[in-house]
């Protein structure tokens, strides 16, 4: 198959579910399922390959050294495809001696849905499911694990479009990921954290980023946390579909119980890289006062709004020598009154490198602006003691309800970083201390970059966009008066 035709036949499972099940449940299931077809086609591979290798010896061919994953005779793809009724029990009692018989990899891994409710799923439909799967061998020979983690990717993509209000929880724009990922760019031999991993699209573009650069991408360290149980299954999937398997994520709530520890303290890391839930109101901000890890550090939150409680978490998190971080965030963070001393804290310890002003629309499901705010434990000696303010407002292709970054508005946001310079109307360098002359310390990138020019630039882009959709409108609708006429 190429890559479209896999994506093609990977979506077609969501088709089986439409209309019998919510669009934000289609995740729950069809990842699950995808991956219980994955790693029993590989181990079907890897049983032959074997049994060729000893002449025929059955025995050999099952010892756990030749195969990536175990997987039982009575958990297999083909057991859970002959069975008639009850199929949803088939399938979860599959997965679960799978998760037994590979504790240390895949526990937990195929999450929590709810496989035996047949109000929701009947046996029929999860029959039509199965069948749909068992259409194409999944193994490596056939599909590649860059190809099936692209299509991965890409069904992550698509459950975001389709499911409303949840996306959001789970997916991060690939675009922005990207140019998050350019500006840490992360070296063989580090460690990478993401506090709040979603689907592990930061993690996992670091190592795909290094892959890029034909750099030794395997000696990366990944390490991520998600409070969502399914979320954070589909994070670890994601990593095995990509064939990455030197990772850990952990579920839980990294406020609350943050999970990678070191000496009662928290574990340092290199790059973090992270798009937290913005304004998160239940949280313990009374608990954080006396925090155990010391994480307030520039001081307590309001209870209605956690934003600098993940912020002070990731800057407690970075290696005091090179630690550095990108988060991806509404701008508030940048302005709110409520905020002032935490964010004026941050800037007097010097660890704001740059702020980046991005477009609308780069949430999900959401039209707010965007901004990435940037920190640095060890800035260059040209840049210690000033920040880099970036108005790329502009650089956006804007699609229906999202909006994306091309390559080009990647290249320029990413060089104007690189370049660390004052540009007329896109980006300005500014010291500290003018910006603390303000008593709310803010960082809202419009204070400091020339706007004059943005604003005519903003409408002739709304224009540009009015213009074209006028085109394809009319383009569209000839077509359809041709079609009637033909018919």
């Amino acid at each position: 198959m190429t890559q479209q035709e896999l994506e093609k036949y990977l979506w077609g499972a969501a088709k089986v579910l439409r209309g019998t099940i919510d669009a934000g449940d289609y995740k729950q299931y069809i990842f699950p399922l995808l991956f219980f077809k994955r790693i029993c086609d590989v181990y079907d591979e890897e049983f032959e390959k074997a049994l060729k290798e000893s002449d025929g010896d059955m025995e050999y061919a099952a010892f756990a050294e030749h195969h990536h994953f175990i997987v039982p005779n009575e958990a297999h793809w083909n057991t859970a495809r002959e069975t008639t009724t009850n199929v949803g029990m088939a399938i979860q009692n599959a997965m679960r001696e799978i998760e037994k018989a590979n504790p240390d990899t895949l526990y937990g891994i195929f999450g929590d849905a709810s496989w035996t409710n047949k109000d929701r799923l009947s046996d029929a439909t999860l029959i039509n499911l199965i069948e749909h799967f068992s259409q194409h061998k999944l193994n490596l020979s056939t599909v590649a694990d860059d190809k099936l983690g692209n299509a991965y990717e890409y069904l992550i993509k698509e459950f975001a479009d389709d499911s409303g209000h949840t996306a959001a929880e789970f997916y991060t724009n690939r675009t922005v990921v990207k140019l998050m990922t350019m500006i840490m760019d992360p070296q063989p031999g580090e460690s990478v954290y993401d506090p709040t991993c979603g689907s592990g699209g930061l993690m996992l573009n670091c190592e795909l980023h290094l892959r890029d650069e034909g750099k030794e991408y395997r000696t990366l360290k990944l390490y991520g946390q998600e409070i969502n149980l399914i979320t954070s299954a589909i994070a670890r999937m994601n990593m095995f579909m990509h064939g990455i398997e030197e990772f850990s994520i952990v579920r839980g709530d990294t406020l609350a119980q943050p999970a990678f520890l070191e000496k009662d303290e928290l574990k340092k890391f290199n790059v973090v890289l992270a798009n937290p839930p913005y304004s998160i109101k239940a949280w313990d901000s009374k608990g954080f006062e006396n925090d155990p890890y010391g994480r307030n550090i520039w001081g307590t939150p309001p209870q209605g709004c956690a934003d600098y409680a993940f912020q002070q978490h990731i800057q407690k998190s970075l290696n005091v020598k090179n630690g550095r971080s990108v988060t991806l965030w509404p701008h508030g963070v940048l302005f709110r009154d409520s905020e002032s001393n935490m964010r004026r804290k941050m800037i007097e310890k010097d660890l704001v490198e740059c702020v980046i002003s991005l477009g609308p629309n780069l949430f999900y499901n959401s039209s707010m602006t965007s901004c990435l705010l940037i920190t640095n434990n060890n800035k260059k000696p040209n840049r210690k003691g000033k920040i880099l303010f970036i108005q790329a407002v502009n650089e956006i292709r804007i699609e229906k309800t999202i909006s994306y970054l091309d390559p080009h508005h990647i290249e320029r946001i990413h060089n104007a970083y690189l370049n660390f310079k004052s540009e007329k109307t896109f980006s300005a360098i500014v010291k500290n201390e003018k910006i603390l002359e303000d008593k709310n310390a803010r960082l809202s990138v419009q204070l400091f970059v020339d706007e004059d020019k943005i604003i005519e630039e903003s409408f002739d882009l709304l224009l540009n966009n009015w213009e074209q959709s006028t085109i394809s409108l009319k383009n569209s609708m000839n077509e359809l008066f041709k079609t009637i006429a033909n018919d």
